[in-house]
């Protein structure tokens, strides 16, 4: 097992202090309210796309993902076609809504429709379950840090909501967009990095780890089945998905903030469309990330063993067994 050292102790709070100091930087224009929360509606769709999905993926995503196809196939991937559905309905319907007047968050909008009590029971209700969710987040991000610093979790969980409130609080909503995008550039770098070690990591590179994939049926995308009994299907994904991205991405202000820096409801529907086309390639990255390390399983056929069992059938079938 390779140690964490002191160079790389160093690298990473460099890293950390970096990034710290950057956010902060960034909101040094700041000079009111537009400015901080909303960053004065002039930051690029692409950037604002990039934090809407890192912000939705968090180490519980890129840890568990990659399990799902090394213990069975890339049916997992259908979910993600259910959340680009649902965010071309927000882009479509709620986005020109949040755009018209001056609102500021996604409750405001049920505020002029239906009164102060529904935008203090709405926001109420967000703040209460996005402290419960992002509290299993944190600790999440907290265990691979204690892992690899050998620091206890309450230190982890600390060190790193010290670096992101310190950003956020003097950086406002433009150093938040700007350190996600870098976060995503940075885990998807490192996926991709990944699949080319795999390449190396496995006699005959993906194209042997594919072929034995297909022979075992791991290669699987598309599941039209109707059964309550199979975890992942094509319709489960599209209603499913769709429903919880209308939700996640239409009233939830984690999200609508951001969509809500963008200069105009155009460039908003292009972020909120384009993070739903970067949500399905970077679950196929993961996926398949997943899928490169289950030639290590004691459960996965060798390629040679495939050929000879192939082989094997071939022999019989020409013997005229019934049982081929």
């Amino acid at each position: 097992m390779t140690t964490f050292g002191a160079p790389d102790l160093a690298v990473l709070l460099l890293y950390m202090a970096g990034v710290t100091a950057w956010g902060a930087w960034l909101g040094r224009a700041n000079k009111g309210g537009s400015d901080y929360f909303l960053g004065s509606r002039n930051l690029p769709w692409w950037a604002v796309m990039l934090s809407v999905v890192a912000t939705e993926t968090s180490t519980l995503t890129f840890l568990s993902i990659p399990g799902v196809a090394y213990l069975g196939t890339l049916a997992f991937l259908q979910l993600a076609f259910g959340y680009l559905v649902g965010r071309i309905v927000v882009a479509r319907i709620l986005l020109p809504a949040y755009y018209k007047g001056e609102l500021s968050t996604a409750y405001a909008l049920l505020e002029t429709r239906f009164g102060t009590a529904a935008r203090r029971y709405a926001s109420g209700t967000f703040m209460v379950t996005r402290l419960l969710a992002d509290s299993v987040r944190l600790f999440a991000t907290a265990i691979p840090l204690a892992l690899i610093t050998g620091w206890s979790y309450p230190v982890s969980i600390l060190v790193i909501g010290a670096f992101t409130l310190v950003y956020t609080y003097f950086g406002g909503i433009r150093a938040v967009v700007w350190v996600d995008a870098l976060q995503m550039v940075l885990y998807v770098g490192g996926g991709l990095i990944a699949l080319l070690l795999l390449q190396g990591a496995v006699d005959g590179g993906w194209p042997a780890i594919l072929e034995r994939a297909g022979a075992a049926g791991k290669l699987q995308v598309l599941d039209f089945s109707t059964s309550p009994a199979v975890a992942y299907t094509f319709w489960a994904g599209l209603i499913g998905g769709g429903f919880l991205s209308m939700a996640s991405h239409g009233t939830d202000q984690l999200i609508v903030q951001r969509l809500l820096t963008c200069r105009d409801v155009r460039q908003s529907q292009r972020a909120l469309i384009g993070s739903g086309v970067a949500v399905i390639l970077q679950f196929a990255l993961f996926l398949f990330v997943g899928l490169g390390l289950w030639p290590s399983s004691r459960d996965a056929p060798s390629t040679a063993r495939m050929r000879s069992s192939r082989a094997s059938s071939s022999t019989r079938c020409r013997r005229g067994c019934a049982a081929c």
